[in-house]
């Protein structure tokens, strides 16, 4: 859908007001219904069923003009008995699309209120590579309903679809597409384009197969467009054209999209046969769930959570790094009793030791950030992890020096000890060297090791900074003070 039809069905609004127009009809149906269920009226069921009826057109009205990835927001935004309300008005036909749509958290709770019936009826309306990426989350009996519903082309396709892992290129690829051969002329070509209904979404070329479906090329249909009518496809076409194989990482697929400006790219098997295609859309919601992925991952978080779950469903996703959390602070308590002593005869130390480390944390974290980045989009190796490493660590080395003298200076003035400056510059300057290290080392030996590099490196790397800094600063204050 386009943006001028997204207006045409939801003229000057945002899906920030819709929401709030969905909320505020929630509101009032609540309270109308409250006060006329309190009233003693003559025909008061009649009435309270009206009023019912009457708020529940009004609500249902709204969102049949709303797009179903709004739908999908506003049933996120809301809490767990408002989102029944809402997702019992949807039409039947819109349900399936819509659980495509919401976060996974939200479409186990909705498929959880849905029954069998609902969800085969649900599943039906989806294409197979939409109905792929729903298939997981529906019970066992409903996909076993929704098997028998399929084509035999369409179940074989499904089991193909499912048969690859989610970071793969045939994850993303869908099998809507259009094929010619190259034998013929592009006036036939186009008469054959105006028999279809509609050409897939983000079609901008179609895909040349011989008789055995082997790919042979593609034409755009710019080409078509303005090319003599006479000619054959195969003067036509282009053969230099990236294809993409269904175990290939879909990361690598990304890449190629917005390295070379692409909106779709044919993906063949071993034997060159075309089976499919990946779209520039599916990419993207590709690129955006994997940022959010390593967004939660910085956090210390496993998975995305329903903001209105219950309360005892965030907690176990939460334990894990609250845990290391807790013994690496308890390290960091120990590094500080090992040297009380030391700050009971110069109390400023304990006034001065929180900028060590957030200093050295907030560094680390620059570093795993830009990191996390570059393995993403493969800039990293072996080859250039040592240049990487060195100047990192000269990066850290000169910010140290530039703002622990900085540092240095004031608690120079403000204490005057001019020692205890000299002492806070080089603890800055050992401790964000300290931060560039680590920050580079724990992504890459996770990415080494198979893991998600961005997955609760900032929780290591502050401990590593906390714990690292306290040593450094109050070691230095022991030898040089004291």
């Amino acid at each position: 859908m386009t943006i001028s039809d997204a207006q045409d069905r939801q003229p000057k609004e945002g899906v920030q007001l819709a929401l709030q127009q969905v909320v505020a009809l929630l509101e009032r149906h609540k309270l109308v219904e409250g006060l006329v269920h309190k009233q003693e009226m003559p025909r008061h069921d009649l009435v309270e069923t009206l009023v019912h009826k009457q708020h529940i057109a009004e609500l249902q009205t709204k969102l049949d003009t709303l797009h179903v990835a709004d739908i999908a927001h506003i049933l996120e935004a809301l809490p767990l008995d408002e989102r029944l309300i809402v997702w019992d008005l949807v039409k039947a036909e819109r349900e399936g699309e819509i659980l495509l749509e919401v976060s996974e958290p939200v479409r186990e709770a909705l498929i959880a209120s849905m029954d069998s019936r609902e969800l085969v009826a649900a599943a039906e309306t989806l294409d197979t590579d939409e109905l792929a990426d729903l298939a997981p989350d529906l019970p066992q009996d409903v996909l076993q309903d929704v098997f028998k519903s399929l084509s035999l082309e369409d179940r074989e396709q499904l089991r193909a679809a499912m048969s690859y892992e989610d970071d793969t290129v045939g994850a993303l690829m869908d099998f809507d597409l259009v094929t010619i051969r190259e034998d013929v002329t592009l006036e036939t070509v186009l008469r054959y384009l105006r028999r279809l209904d509609e050409l897939p979404d983000q079609t901008d070329q179609i895909f040349v197969v011989d008789r055995r479906g082997r790919l042979r090329g593609a034409l755009p249909l710019k080409r078509l467009l303005v090319s003599d009518l006479e000619a054959k496809v195969a003067t036509v076409m282009q053969t230099d054209i990236l294809m993409l194989r269904p175990r290939e990482r879909a990361s690598e697929a990304a890449q190629a999209f917005e390295r070379y400006d692409l909106i779709t790219v044919p993906v063949i098997d071993e034997r060159g046969t075309l089976v499919g295609r990946v779209s520039v859309d599916a990419v993207l919601d590709y690129v955006r769930e994997a940022a959010e992925s390593e967004r939660l991952s910085l956090g210390g978080l496993r998975e995305e959570e329903d903001i209105f779950a219950s309360v005892w469903m965030p907690p176990k996703n939460r334990w894990a790094w609250l845990a290391i959390n807790m013994v690496t602070a308890l390290v960091a308590s120990r590094v500080i009793s090992v040297f009380e002593g030391t700050i009971e005869q110069l109390v400023a130390l304990a006034a001065l030791m929180p900028i060590v480390a957030g200093i050295g944390g907030n560094s680390g974290n620059q570093t795993i950030t830009m990191l996390v980045r570059a393995i993403a989009l493969g800039q990293v190796s072996r080859v250039n992890f040592k240049r990487l490493l060195t100047k990192e660590l000269m990066i850290g080395m000169l910010n140290g020096l530039v703002w622990g003298g900085i540092m240095g200076l004031i608690a120079a003035l403000l204490y005057e000890n001019w020692s205890l400056g000299l002492v806070m510059t080089l603890a800055m300057t050992l401790n964000l060297s300290v931060a560039a290290l680590f920050g580079l080392m724990i992504p890459m030996l996770m990415h080494r090791y198979g893991r998600d590099p961005a997955a609760g490196s900032s929780v290591l790397i502050t401990a590593l900074t906390d714990s690292g800094g306290f040593f450094i600063f109050f070691g230095l204050a022991h030898l040089l003070l004291m």
